[in-house]
């Protein structure tokens, strides 16, 4: 048990010193699971490894093509995370066939 509370404080702390980590995984979560509802398949683990690994991905892909939707800054970061997602999972099946 004191192992559960020793992680506890630490990802507590973590967060409690950079804010900016917390929004990060909770936009990874939500488009991993986006991703993993459009595609298929996942767990909260997983939706969040496609979802941050997708969020850096997306970023790169709408970079590259100068993609800017019409929506608030949240939105755009969530699409742009659910785009990568998507990729990612979509890139990983065909290698992975």
């Amino acid at each position: 048990m004191d192992t559960v509370y020793s992680i506890w404080n630490w990802l507590v702390a973590t967060v409690q010193a950079n804010p900016q980590l917390a929004m990060f995984a909770a936009i990874g979560i939500v488009a991993g699971w986006l991703s993993g509802f459009l595609l298929g398949g996942g767990g909260l683990l997983r939706n969040l490894v496609v979802g941050v690994i997708g969020s850096f991905v997306g970023a790169y892909v709408v970079q590259m093509f100068g993609i800017r939707l019409p929506v608030p800054d949240y939105l755009q970061q969530v699409s742009t995370a659910t785009l990568g997602a998507i990729l990612v999972v979509v890139i990983a099946r065909v290698i992975f066939r």
